[in-house]
């Protein structure tokens, strides 16, 4: 062989096996550790950097997806369980997942730094982060003054398409607020329709029914609509780190207080790697570092006050949790979603 093929030849052999120990030290050597979670890829990207770094046999990869997009898939995978780890969502979805044997009890570490009210009896979930949910604005069309003060004021007309509302089917925190919304209304009259009545009254007002947070943080900063519903910690992030100009106010009749939670899944292929990941996420600096980083509220109760970030003592003090009746949310929310889905979506637009 001539002696510049040969070279040749030897360098693509020498590139190859580069490629192929390569291949096996990321590969076969590497654990992957599925996560399913809504909490967003700047969260999920940096618990995913500070596990592997402490854990370099491993590799988490995280499916960020809406929160009852989530309990879907579980149910469709029950069978041969894909996620090892279920990373947030409101409590009452956990509640139904553990109900219909999706979950696998784990008793944290930190377990008794956490309400009675924030974790299932039997260890299946686990609250990590409280979630209010607000009315969001753009600050640079609406001033503080004018922006609406509680969840009747957005009903105005001077609102009628200018709102924005992630679609709710997908998305926990509006299904918390509809669901919060119809509560109400069986509390003040025994029956949801005066709720539903509201509902529509909404759809009214809303321009559009947005697939995914992304696009309404994109139309909400372009002021293609003026006006939304959604969880506080991703409207405060818009606005301090983003630098979008969006602002909110919190419901002064009350907001819906959610126990966002963690679970492991049943049947998982790693469930010891799961437990590990389940523990970093959820320990003290972990929790910090949420907060700090992503403006999420901590459940835990162990944690000093004045090491939190000071809008979370200020958003503390503001908060009037809604009353809220979980066992008849469990019960009934898919219920009164499905009937907006097929009576109020869209009918008065």
């Amino acid at each position: 062989m001539p002696i510049r093929r040969r070279r040749v030849a030897q360098l693509v052999s020498a590139v190859l096996a580069s490629l192929v120990v390569a291949a096996c030290q990321r590969g076969p050597h590497r654990t992957v550790l599925t996560v399913y979670s809504p909490h967003g890829n700047d969260l999920l990207s940096f618990y995913e950097k500070e596990f592997e770094a402490a854990h370099p046999d491993i590799d988490v990869q995280s499916v960020d997806m809406g929160s009852q997009d989530i309990i879907d898939r579980l149910r469709s995978e029950k069978a041969n369980p894909q996620a090892d780890i279920w990373f947030g969502a409101p409590e009452e979805i956990f509640e139904r997942a553990g109900r219909e044997g999706l979950l696998a009890p784990y008793h944290p570490t930190w377990a008794n730094a956490v309400p009675a009210d924030s974790h299932d009896p039997n260890d299946l979930w686990y609250g990590t982060y409280l979630t209010p949910e607000v009315i969001g604005y753009n600050s640079q069309a609406v001033s503080d003054s004018a922006a609406p003060k509680d969840w009747d004021d957005v009903l105005d007309p001077k609102w009628k398409g200018k709102v924005l509302i992630r679609d709710p089917i997908a998305s926990g925190s509006m299904r918390a607020i509809f669901g919060a919304i119809i509560l109400r209304s069986i509390r003040d009259t025994g029956t949801p329709n005066q709720g539903y009545a509201w509902l529509k009254r909404l759809d009214a007002q809303t321009k559009e029914y947005t697939l995914n947070p992304t696009i309404l943080y994109q139309k909400l900063g372009r002021q293609e609509g003026l006006i939304t519903l959604f969880d506080m910690p991703d409207l405060a992030m818009l606005r301090d780190r983003y630098h979008i100009p969006v602002k909110y106010t919190i419901p002064a009749s009350g907001t819906p207080l959610l126990v966002d939670a963690i679970a492991l899944v049943k049947g998982a292929k790693h469930p010891a790697i799961a437990r590990q990941y389940y523990e970093f996420v959820t320990s003290q600096r972990a929790l910090l570092d949420a907060a700090e980083r992503f403006y999420r509220i901590p459940v835990r109760t162990d944690i000093p006050a004045d090491s939190l970030p000071p809008w979370i003592r200020a958003a503390r003090d503001q908060i009037k949790p809604m009353p809220l009746d979980r066992a008849m949310l469990e019960q009934h929310l898919d219920e009164w979603m499905q009937y907006w889905d097929s009576h109020i979506r869209n009918s008065s637009r």
